[in-house]
């Protein structure tokens, strides 16, 4: 079974309850009854009663459920878990309860909560959007601020990462990340390959330079992420500086860094900022023919997924698959 078929077969395995904000969208409603026609989890919808059609009776048969977070009767529950986390920056119950109405921000604090294992928007509402209701509600996981995103890339070439699956990160949140971010996001990474793509990851934090073979503060960035990785005994493989073509190819690896435990063999890649990580994943998905799944949100205590605006109903279906393999770590 290939990797891209597998995704149903072990996230159903994982099973679950995930919280689709946007329910008053067709394509979150098409998706929520594929989900339920696949019995694989439970699925939650927001949806406000002035936005509900009659599609949603047929929705709500077949086993999903319609929660209006304008009426439901858990809004003060979840203002109250968000007001204990956000008093210290000014926020009061009154301002809370008013978040709480915004389907966003519902979906994350079930999430929050336990009554959800992920939650998924962003068919409707921005990135921006998304991120802070995430942010605000569920917050970074432990030993983390970072939040950052990461692409699943699936290639056609199986020599490449592990049978031709590898992870690219970030290449859609953190523009400039410094030297203790850019480490996080590296964790962070990490451990997106263990639950998506499964096995040990092999990270590579990439440069214009490798072993310092050229000397820039943008390479003394990346030299420093190493260092920070390498304070905090990390249980994973990491080298850096490394040039994409060390990172990945073995016989340049050997040539250019001999002994390292990563190049030539890597399988989770760390580029030092948005633009090389923005555009080598485009290049790879246009250019190259793989397949990018995401983006993945990552650093957070508990999964929250961000769609693009233009997501279909499969989208936003493989989407739950992975944040449903995320929630089980």
């Amino acid at each position: 079974m290939d990797f891209l078929k597998s995704l149903e077969a072990r996230a159903t395995a994982v099973g679950g309850t995930i919280a689709l904000a946007e329910g008053d969208d067709p394509r979150v409603m098409e998706a929520a009854a594929d989900l339920a026609a696949r019995d694989m989890c439970r699925v939650i919808i927001l949806c406000p009663a002035a936005g509900r059609q009659s599609e949603h009776d047929a929705i709500e048969s077949a086993g999903v459920e319609i929660i209006d977070p304008l009426t439901d009767g858990r809004r003060d529950e979840l203002a109250a878990h968000l007001h204990e986390r956000r008093k210290h920056k000014g926020l009061t119950m009154d301002e809370a309860l008013d978040a709480v109405s915004d389907p966003l921000y519902f979906a994350s604090l079930l999430v929050a909560t336990g009554q959800a294992d992920g939650s998924i928007g962003g068919a409707v509402r921005t990135t921006a959007d998304t991120v802070r209701a995430a942010l605000h509600c569920i917050g970074a996981a432990p030993g983390l601020k970072t939040v950052s995103s990461a692409f699943v890339m699936v290639h056609p070439d199986p020599s490449w990462g592990n049978e031709g699956v590898m992870v690219f990160a970030d290449c859609a949140v953190m523009p400039d990340p410094d030297s203790v971010q850019l480490a996080e996001i590296a964790v962070s990474a990490a451990d997106t390959f263990r639950s998506i793509v499964g096995g040990e990851p092999k990270v590579a934090l990439l440069s214009f330079s490798t072993n310092g073979s050229a000397n820039h503060p943008l390479v003394e960035k990346v030299q420093g992420a190493r260092a920070e990785l390498e304070s905090r005994d990390v249980a994973f493989a990491f080298d850096g500086d490394l040039q994409l073509d060390a990172a990945l190819i073995p016989q340049i690896g050997e040539k250019k860094a001999p002994g390292s435990k990563v190049a030539g063999h890597a399988n989770t890649l760390v580029f030092p900022d948005l633009n090389a990580g923005n555009i080598t994943y485009k290049a790879v998905e246009r250019l190259g023919g793989a397949r990018a799944l995401g983006p993945l949100m990552q650093g957070l205590a508990k999964p929250a997924n961000d769609l693009s605006r233009g997501c279909s109903a499969a989208d936003i279906v493989q989407t739950t698959f992975l944040t449903l393999l995320q929630a089980r770590g």
